[in-house]
């Protein structure tokens, strides 16, 4: 069985490591393949192109991981929905039917809930460009899967934090960070466990759901996940004032769905999952 990743940044690269660990033959496409480890067969390609390389006949998983290359509605249309679009022409190019097709999408999608709780049954009203262009490509993969025997599973991520994904420590270390004046929640998840999310999905026996939220178990308030850093790190609290726009909307995310797929996180909440890149990171006040 083979997993092809159309698109092979940080995650994908990860997600494709724990393929490769699990058995799996895994081909990464990527525009420069020779920076994938050798568990990953790299092949270059671009997915802004249409002339995309060929697809594995025995690929039995599309993993459809980009990320934009600015935050313009430009380059998100670029990335999600032309990218995508161009990988679901290579299948049906080459007469390829993967048993599932996996695209990696935001909670953006989702807008404000005001605080409120969202989850896979919650109608997606996006707020800006990044959640109507990331929804349009949801649209996309399942109109164009449809009745061609392969499944077509979203899904959609919160703010990625991790190796490498330090916005928050580097604010508290900065001393930019603002604990907002009002209550405003934010929903994460650590790099590892949205690879293992990914994993999950693309291989689980069981006919995964179109749709699942990709969090970790408990939104927190972005005072809270401030204070905590600063704590841990040996700074003061940060100033409570205006902070500005919220980043994805005022929201809750559940991810009750994802974990009844057996799925089990090594980071169930951002105190784990900070702990772990501070400890990796020696991140303190000097």
């Amino acid at each position: 069985m083979t997993i092809l990743l159309a698109g092979c940044g940080d995650l994908g690269t990860e997600a494709g490591l724990r393929f490769a660990a699990a058995g799996h033959r895994v081909v990464g496409w990527r525009r420069s393949p020779e920076k994938l480890p050798s568990a990953i067969e790299g092949v270059a390609a671009d997915l802004g192109s249409t002339d995309l390389p060929g697809v594995p006949a025995d690929t039995t998983a599309v993993v459809v991981a980009v990320a934009a290359d600015s935050p313009t509605e430009a380059a998100y249309r670029a990335a999600y929905v032309d990218g995508l679009t161009h990988v679901l022409d290579a299948l049906e190019r080459d007469g390829v039917t993967p048993r599932r097709v996996l695209f990696v999408s935001s909670t953006a999608v989702y807008g404000d809930a005001g605080g409120g709780w969202v989850d896979e049954s919650t109608t997606a009203v996006p707020s800006g460009f990044s959640g109507y262009i990331l929804l349009e490509a949801e649209e996309l993969l399942v109109s164009r899967l449809r009745g061609t025997g392969t499944s077509p599973v979203v899904l959609r991520l919160g703010g990625i934090y991790g190796p490498g994904r330090t916005r928050l420590i580097d604010q508290i270390r900065s001393g930019n960070a603002v604990v907002p004046d009002e209550p405003r929640f934010t929903n994460r998840i650590h790099r590892d466990d949205a690879a293992a999310a990914i994993v999950q999905l693309a291989t689980m026996e069981a006919m995964p759901a179109p749709v699942y939220v990709g969090v970790d178990n408990s939104p927190a308030e972005l005072g809270d996940v401030l204070r905590f850093l600063a704590l841990e790190m040996g700074y003061p609290a940060p100033p409570i004032g205006p902070a500005g726009e919220a980043r994805g909307g005022n929201k809750r995310c559940s991810n009750a769905l994802l974990r009844g797929t057996g799925l089990e996180f090594t980071y169930p909440t951002f105190r784990e999952g900070y702990r772990a890149v501070l400890a990796r990171t020696g991140v303190r006040h000097p």
